[in-house]
């Protein structure tokens, strides 16, 4: 038997609730900000809790820890405390040097001591017992692994790491599936679950449907993880869009076809998860001017235009009414379509992360979506010089007409509305830039400037 069997402080399948992380924590509070998941990187990590430990396999941890900060303000909300984050640590004696980009430390104390502790989704080894833990559905501890019973997971698919995630890591497996770990988990069914499951039972096939996904019901039921079809052949839309560019050819005709597949997720999901006749927009001219303030204390070079991009959401409350207040997609860009073949196909349903779930999983307008993409066409056209305004512009144009061809409204004709939504994403996306990444932030200003003096 090898030291990590012995000294595992659990059982295999058993859990645990800690509150002191001990001298692992130690480890963790030093890796955690360095992770480009970590929701926190500008709050120093206070004090670190575990949540919630099960052995999965000799050698590998699951952990859920909560990590309290101090809060700075995010728009339109109250700083948490802290948050929770998903862990999956490997246990060895000797680390693999392959495994040298994986390594978290070495823990010299307590029943971990002498053991040396990396992620363990960076390792092959790892990453295949997990997903052979979602071939065979069952419990674990307070871990529960289900999976669509219609659907045949094989074995033996290798495992890849994905590095272009963000907010979360993907595993891809065999380039038949790909499994999305949440990292920031929060109590409920997460929407990347919840809005795929129900579009299938609509028969929409312009979303991947999920053939297994884990939870946790302690300290609170969660989502943990969704496992979905790959596409192997597909391209996402900023990708295909900055290579347009790049060779100077034409976008309209795939921005048209994307309106029309925005426009099929949105019946679908109307359909799917009715929001009710009383249903009301969370993303009110209140909220959306709160938001502004906030953004506004953090980034001076917004508050020149606070007066001018305020007439945008006090137009909101006077404008005709849109179209009812729906779920949507939440956090719709280039970025979260794909493209294979001839079709679009629509992803990643999480939201923005740094928003509360019970926001994301309720109703909105679908403009914000449509908003949501508008401002991802500018950013595309904003990556080099010299800018292609025009680019941008005809792809919006042809967005916004192909959305209306198949949903029987046009979104150009609800001009104050749009406005609204468009100007509330970049202040969105000011804030963002200025904490994450300040060389970008010329692209949300100059929308800003676009919205305030020239009334968008």
């Amino acid at each position: 038997m090898t030291k990590t069997a012995k000294t595992a402080p659990l059982r295999p399948g058993t859990a645990s609730g800690v509150r002191s992380a001990g001298p692992l924590g130690a480890l963790l509070r030093e890796w955690l900000p360095r992770q480009r998941w970590f929701a926190g990187k500008d709050r120093p990590i206070t004090d670190l809790r575990m949540l919630s430990m099960t052995e999965l396999y000799p050698g590998c941890l699951h952990l859920l820890v909560h990590a309290g900060q101090s809060g700075v303000p995010t728009p339109g909300g109250t700083p948490p405390a802290g948050d929770c984050y998903q862990l999956l640590l490997g246990l060895q004696e000797h680390l693999s040097p392959r495994l040298g980009r994986a390594l978290i430390g070495r823990v010299e104390e307590g029943p971990l001591a002498g053991l040396t502790v990396h992620d363990a989704l960076q390792d092959p080894r790892s990453a295949h017992l997990l997903l052979e833990r979602m071939r065979h559905p069952g419990t674990l501890g307070p871990l529960s692994f289900e999976s669509e019973p219609a659907v045949s997971l094989p074995p033996g698919l290798a495992p890849r790491l994905l590095e272009a995630e963000q907010s979360n890591t993907s595993l891809v497996y065999g380039d038949a599936f790909i499994l999305k770990i949440f990292r920031r988990i929060q109590p409920g069914v997460n929407p990347d679950l919840e809005v795929p499951v129900a579009l299938a039972g609509q028969g929409c096939g312009r979303v991947p449907a999920p053939v297994a996904w884990f939870r946790t019901t302690h300290p609170q039921e969660a989502t943990l993880g969704v496992l979905q079809p790959f596409l192997p052949d597909a391209s996402d839309g900023w990708t295909l869009a900055l290579r347009a560019l790049s060779r100077g050819e034409d976008f309209t005709a795939e921005a048209e076809e994307l309106g029309r597949a925005t426009a099929d997720v949105h019946l679908a999901l109307a359909a799917a998860l009715p929001a009710g006749p009383d249903a009301e927009d969370g993303r009110t001219a209140a909220a959306m001017t709160e938001r502004l303030a906030t953004a506004a204390h953090h980034v001076p070079a917004l508050r020149p235009f606070v007066p001018g991009l305020t007439t945008a959401f006090d137009a909101l409350s006077a404008c005709d009414a849109g179209p009812p207040a729906q779920r949507i997609h939440g956090d719709l860009h280039l970025g979260q379509v794909l493209r294979a073949g001839r079709d679009w196909f629509v992803i990643d349903f999480e939201g923005e992360p740094s928003r509360p779930l019970t926001e994301r999983r309720s109703a909105h307008s679908p403009v914000r979506d449509i908003a949501g993409m508008l401002r991802s066409f500018d950013y595309a056209a904003r990556q080099r010089r010299p800018w292609r305004p025009e680019w941008a512009r005809r792809c919006r144009e042809a967005y916004c007409a192909g959305y209306a061809a198949r949903a029987g409204w046009d979104p150009r004709k609800k001009h104050a509305l749009l406005r609204a939504y468009e100007t509330d994403r970049a202040v969105y996306e000011v804030l963002y830039e200025a904490r994450n990444r300040p060389d970008w932030l010329p692209v949300p200003m100059a929308a800003i400037e676009r919205l305030a003096v020239r009334g968008g």
